[in-house]
């Protein structure tokens, strides 16, 4: 028995000089082994992360949710198809295949419609056609999305700072009014008119959020409630005014406005091609509000009052000044909506002229997640559903209003990430972004 240590103790190999003594806890698990040059591991990383449920990925994945579903309402309404399906047990490749046939048309069109046409390409390269052709479709997208990027601004503002502004459409009406009357009353140079046209018709949509930004500052009045009521204020003031001695056209029977002069017109920004300036001109407005959402003391004060009224107030930020202020520039987001469609495509007024532009552009700040750039490229999405639409209808025979429901589906599946999560079982989003109330901001 060795007597050299302490009873007891642990006999312990003797190791040799310079060698380190072994761990007494547990080994570190350690990364897998990765390729010499790195790829799979970061094709590993970069699947991991984009299958993570943020918010581009719910998105991407909301759109083709809408897709799927609009496939399925597509192949429903067709009789043939259904006819095909009747002796689905005997011969399945006929509905299947018909079924395939019908939608890939369909969203083939739609596509071409919005984006390019590669048969235009062809020609315009064979010098068969003109490259006019070839841009005309994304002419189109751009047309149909200028004034929805004002009207998704104004919603999207109103939302970061704590209101639902649903008078977007009353608001773009108003700015219809102001800018036409402005644009063919007042006799000003080329470019001066314009400009005077356009600064009309923020003025217009501005008057009309006051009312419910002083109503809710003063009064309490919830801003939907008085918005709503605008809304139908403005359309029965614009169909009144069209009628009114000054305003309509004499040499016209129905309810249409005089011609705006060429003068006060956003000019084209392509010759033969509809895209004009308004979507220039919101490129620029989209930066200026992402501007004044993150860089401004006003943002920071509109972002605090949406976030926590009663904390804003105790912090010295005068919470009614906010909402006021707030509405005013909502809008004049929303009366420069307005603007550009009337001066851009419409050039005259009708009761029809602002279309559903406010109430769209609600749906697409809500895709946007009230964010400017998002605001904005949703804003194009939904001009491209539009345009590619109108050629949808005209080639296939579907119902341009199937666009509508792809819009409504997609801004549905955007509004439940829970369910596009449970669906595609995405991972557990790594931020509360997807949670957070759509008033405070998404």
């Amino acid at each position: 028995m060795s007597t050299d240590g302490p009873v007891g103790a642990p006999e312990t190999p003797e190791k040799p000089t310079g060698e380190p003594a072994p761990a007494t806890t547990a080994p570190r698990a350690t990364a897998p082994p990765e390729d010499a040059d790195g790829g799979d591991s970061f094709l590993r990383v970069f699947l991991a992360n984009l299958w993570s449920a943020n918010t581009v990925t719910v998105t991407v994945l909301s759109i083709f949710l809408a897709l799927v579903i609009g496939a399925v309402l597509i192949i429903v309404s067709d009789p043939d198809v259904l006819a095909a399906f009747g002796y689905f047990t005997a011969r399945p490749a006929d509905a299947l295949q018909g079924s395939w046939d019908l939608v890939s048309a369909a969203y083939a069109d739609l596509f071409k419609g919005a984006i390019v046409d590669p048969a235009a390409v062809s020609a315009a390269v064979d010098g068969t056609g003109s490259w006019s052709q070839v841009f005309a479709p994304i002419s189109e997208t751009l047309t149909f999305a200028a004034p929805l990027i004002f009207t998704g601004l104004s919603v999207a503002i109103a939302f970061r700072g704590g209101l639902f502004n649903i008078g977007g459409q009353g608001q773009a009406i108003m700015g219809t009014i102001f800018a036409a009357v402005a644009g063919f009353t007042l006799d000003l140079p080329i470019v001066i008119n314009l400009i005077a046209a356009l600064l009309a018709g923020i003025l217009g949509g501005a008057l009309w959020g006051f009312i419910p930004g002083i109503l809710k500052a003063r009064t309490g009045a919830h801003e939907v409630i008085v918005t709503i009521m605008l809304n139908y204020t403005a359309a029965l003031f614009l169909g009144w005014l069209i009628m009114q001695d000054g305003v309509h056209d004499p040499n016209r029977t129905e309810s249409i406005s005089k011609t705006i002069p060429s003068s006060a017109e956003l000019p084209a920004l392509g010759g033969p091609l509809r895209a004009h300036l308004g979507i220039l001109l919101g490129v620029l407005v989209t930066a200026g509000v992402a501007w004044l959402l993150n860089r401004s003391a006003f943002g920071f004060e509109l972002r605090a009052v949406g976030a926590n009224p009663a904390a804003a107030k105790t912090a010295g930020i005068s919470v009614g000044r906010t909402y006021t202020m707030l509405m005013v520039v909502a809008g004049g987001l929303a009366g420069l909506g307005g603007a550009t469609q009337v001066l851009g495509t419409a050039h005259n007024l009708t009761p029809a002229v602002a279309g559903n532009i406010g109430f769209d552009g609600l749906l697409v700040a809500l895709l946007g997640r009230n964010r400017p750039w998002g605001t904005f490229l949703a804003a194009i999405l939904f001009g491209a559903l539009r345009a590619g639409g109108n050629r949808m209808q005209s080639y296939t025979g579907i119902s341009v209003e199937l666009v509508t429901v792809l819009q409504a589906l997609i801004v549905i599946f955007i509004a439940a990430p829970a369910l596009v999560k449970a669906t595609f079982h995405l991972r557990a989003a790594r931020s509360a972004r997807l949670g957070t109330s759509m008033a405070k901001g998404w």
